[in-house]
């Protein structure tokens, strides 16, 4: 019997974690906080596991919501035995530091949630074991109960440095835990490997699963229409900003306009960059001959960036035409892209690009579908402001659209689908469409805390 039960990120995109319990192995796919939720509210559900076996943790990737909530695991559990990539474990000393940081400046001395410090982050880091991609290995538990063993093995997931699929094993049953996944290539990772053997039970992530696929260009068509749109305010003298995830989203941004700067299809100008994603981009480096990329010559390091976090004032930024590239994605209130977007508001010659999926209850989602002339009200405690800048939208993903989704149920040809990591609407279209068009397909929406089992 195969038990799936989701701890979070279930019915939505956020402190991904789902607990499978395989002949009394306990495993736990992921460990994330959700990023719009505060203290205990952004955890999974540990204490629905707390009387169950608890052997394993795999770590899928390391974005925040799929990794920052691993030091209360283990605070819970202290014998949970932990596995990534070992790009994952090196991006993971930095994103877990960082996550102390954000969790420090978002708590007052009200909130009753204990924050981790960084010397447990330092020591947790050291009990992160890893293996590379399509390596193979044992994950039987304290309690394991069947001559069968359980296996493991990561698949390259396309999503960013280190991402990965993760394939279980047991007693010739299958399960296929997707991540984040990306089929296509972006501009430095290459696209996801897919196995080339049956699943039994996939779980799927949703991402994209109500989105038009005519809304997810391909990154080659989206850097061609960002070139001519980035030239247009660049040769009236405008600076861009560009709100990117210091993981995975400044890397592949930065990498595709030098692309473009290089082809002669993009004016070279001055691009800003800094902060958290800079030493990150430094572990993408190091990493390029060991992990699957469109270009291993090719170094972050060598593009000429200058340091925004040097700058005096933002209005310094508009002293000539220039590119910065600047955390969060979704412009979350206190962030840099967050707090500069009020003074690119006043700049008519200038324009925010964004270039990622955006929450609908973020600033960054007020930003996107605003337009110039416009006045909107970031945060609680800001005035209405009038956008006199110009706004564009590009969407260059990190996750399968809807065609690449169904792809992988094609390619795995699974008995049971669990839909997982999306909003209810993409949920519910890729459910209904597996059940039309694969008539021997279960079909199970993942709900948190609510048990799936397999005989």
């Amino acid at each position: 019997m195969i038990k799936i039960l989701p701890l979070g990120g279930a019915g939505e995109i956020g402190a991904s974690c789902f607990y499978l319990n395989i002949a009394e192995t306990g495993i736990i796919l992921d460990c994330g906080m959700h990023p719009q939720k505060i203290g205990l509210d952004a955890l999974p559900r540990f204490d629905v596991i707390k009387d169950l076996p608890v052997d394993y943790c795999l770590i899928s990737h390391a974005h925040q919501d799929h990794i920052a909530a691993l030091p209360y695991l283990v605070k819970q559990h202290p014998y949970i035995k932990i596995i990534s990539t070992p790009q994952t474990r090196a991006l993971a000393e930095l994103t877990l530091h960082d996550s102390v940081s954000i969790l420090t400046s978002q708590l007052t001395d009200e909130d009753k949630f204990p924050v981790y410090t960084h010397n447990e982050i330092d020591l947790l880091i050291q009990t992160i074991d890893y293996k590379a991609y399509e390596e193979k290995f044992i994950i039987n538990g304290y309690n394991h109960n069947s001559s069968e063993p359980v296996y493991a093995t990561f698949h390259d997931a396309g999503h960013i440095l280190g991402s990965a699929s993760i394939m279980i094993e047991h007693a010739g049953e299958k399960i296929f835990y997707s991540g984040d996944i990306n089929l296509d290539h972006q501009s430095l990772i290459q696209g996801a490997e897919i196995p080339k053997e049956k699943a039994d039970i996939l779980m799927l992530e949703c991402t994209y699963g109500s989105t038009e696929p005519t809304k997810t260009l391909s990154w080659v068509k989206e850097a061609k229409r960002f070139a001519n749109e980035a030239n247009k305010i660049l040769l009236q003298g405008g600076s861009i900003l560009i709100p990117v995830f210091s993981l995975g989203k400044m890397q592949e941004i930065l990498s595709m306009i030098w692309a473009q700067m290089q082809s002669g299809a993009l004016a070279i100008t001055d691009i800003y960059t800094g902060g958290l994603g800079k030493k990150i981009s430094r572990v993408y480096d190091y990493s390029r001959f060991v992990v699957p990329r469109l270009d291993t010559k090719f170094e972050l390091q060598d593009v000429p960036q200058k340091d925004l976090y040097t700058v005096e004032r933002p209005d310094l930024l508009f002293k000539n035409p220039s590119i910065i590239l600047a955390s969060s994605g979704m412009m979350i209130e206190g962030t840099m892209s967050f707090r500069l977007a009020s003074e690119w508001f006043k700049h008519k010659n200038s324009a925010i690009f964004t270039v990622g999926y955006m929450e609908p209850n973020l600033p960054g989602y007020k930003i996107v579908t605003a337009q110039k002339g416009d006045k909107i009200k970031l945060s609680e405690f800001k005035e209405e402001e009038l956008v006199e800048c110009s706004i564009s939208k590009f969407n260059f993903s990190a996750h399968s659209n809807r065609e690449g989704l169904l792809e992988i149920v094609k390619k795995l040809r699974p008995d049971n689908i669990v839909l997982i990591h999306g909003d209810a609407d993409s949920i519910d279209w890729m459910g209904a469409y597996i059940l039309r068009n694969f008539k021997d397909i279960k079909v199970y929406a993942a709900e948190t805390e609510r048990l799936i089992e397999f005989i």
